[in-house]
């Protein structure tokens, strides 16, 4: 081997090693680009994976708003929040890539459109169900006006009856009571003494009346003396239980015009005492005249 190869060979080695030096760099640099790259693809992952998730929680709160602010029970509204929020929780736990970013993204997006078209949907529902109410409302009112009207006319006809009713009875007028002495003869003096009198007479008139019911009446007359007893049959009677009692009883033929009407009603002589006599008439419980007498 010749001095000259020498050089020559350590030429060659130097270039050699400045080839290997070159190629390590040029690794280097594209081993430290291409975990550059890694980072920013990690960070870009992580900043796209808050946005999907917002954009998630925003339809979530979209939702939220329409259940609440319309009251809708939707099935498919109720269905699509909650496969949004089991899509959000995914995504939470994901370790995302890029092919899991693009499905998650294509996801959102269908979310999106459908949202569009089940609130479109849940809108019309809240204005047919408000025009509804509307509607019922307005008849409710109009059922209620109609009620009032009836109950007014019920009303109105029970009093218009009960005043027919009341209308019809038969009324009692000129009640004229005394004291009377019955001779042998049959005739009948009045007095005003107590010791002289033997029975006593009340004399009254049944007022006319057109509406009135012609018929048979059965008149109870009531006397009471100065100590307060009945004088008389003194017999009892109760209608619907009100209890009535009574010196005699008297029975007409009424037949809607004015009546005349005159009764005896007998008393011993212990009863018949110096005082004031209350004089009562009825028709069944219903008192129809009264008057008060003083005997000397």
């Amino acid at each position: 081997m010749t001095a000259d190869s020498n050089p020559t060979k350590f030429k060659v080695f130097i270039g050699l090693l400045i080839v290997l030096l070159f190629s390590l760099g040029a690794y280097t640099y594209h081993l430290f680009s291409k975990n550059q790259d890694s980072e920013k693809s990690i960070i870009t992952l992580e900043n796209e994976k808050k946005d999907m998730e917002a954009e998630l929680e925003e339809l979530i709160a979209n939702y939220e708003d329409v259940i609440q602010s319309n009251e809708i029970k939707d099935k498919e509204i109720i269905a699509a929040k909650a496969r949004i929020e089991t899509l959000l929780a995914d995504v939470k736990k994901a370790k995302l890539n890029e092919g899991l970013l693009k499905r998650y993204k294509a996801e959102i997006a269908a979310l999106k459109q459908e949202r569009v078209v089940l609130f479109k949907k849940a809108d019309s529902l809240s204005r047919e169900n408000k025009m509804l109410l509307a509607q019922n409302d307005s008849t409710n009112t109009l059922l209620n006006n109609t009620y009032k009207v009836v109950d007014s006319i019920s009303n109105s006809n029970s009093i218009l009856s009960e005043t027919l009713k009341n209308g019809a009875l038969v009324q009692a007028i000129n009640l004229k009571s005394e004291g009377v002495i019955v001779r042998k003869s049959g005739k009948v003096v009045e007095t005003q003494r107590a010791s002289r009198a033997d029975k006593l007479r009340a004399c009254f008139t049944l007022a006319p009346n057109e509406i009135s019911e012609s018929g048979d009446k059965l008149l109870y007359i009531q006397v009471i003396n100065p100590e307060n007893n009945i004088l008389g049959e003194k017999e009892s009677i109760t209608f619907e239980k009100e209890e009535l009692t009574y010196s005699t009883t008297v029975k007409v033929f009424y037949e809607k015009e004015a009546l005349d009407v005159c009764s005896l009603i007998n008393a011993s002589e212990d009863d018949l005492v110096k005082g004031r006599y209350v004089i009562n008439v009825f028709e069944e419980s219903r008192l129809l005249v009264s008057n008060i007498i003083e005997l000397k």
